[in-house]
């Protein structure tokens, strides 16, 4: 996996996180879910990337 989306995707992951977990001590349902739905689409893109190297191979 190309380094710099590896990075990207990883990033879109602890984003998400972070946003998630602000949102539960605000008591924001909108911005938890928001960070909910980033980390799954950088774990996503993680997982489609990797799929795509290992095809490569």
């Amino acid at each position: 996996m190309a380094a710099g989306k590896k990075a990207k995707n990883v990033g879109k992951t602890v984003k998400g996180k972070a946003e998630e977990a602000t949102g539960k001590a605000l008591g924001n349902e909108r911005m938890e879910m928001k960070g909910r739905a980033e980390q799954i689409k950088g774990d996503a893109k993680q997982t489609g990337q990797k799929a795509k190297d290992t095809l490569k191979h």
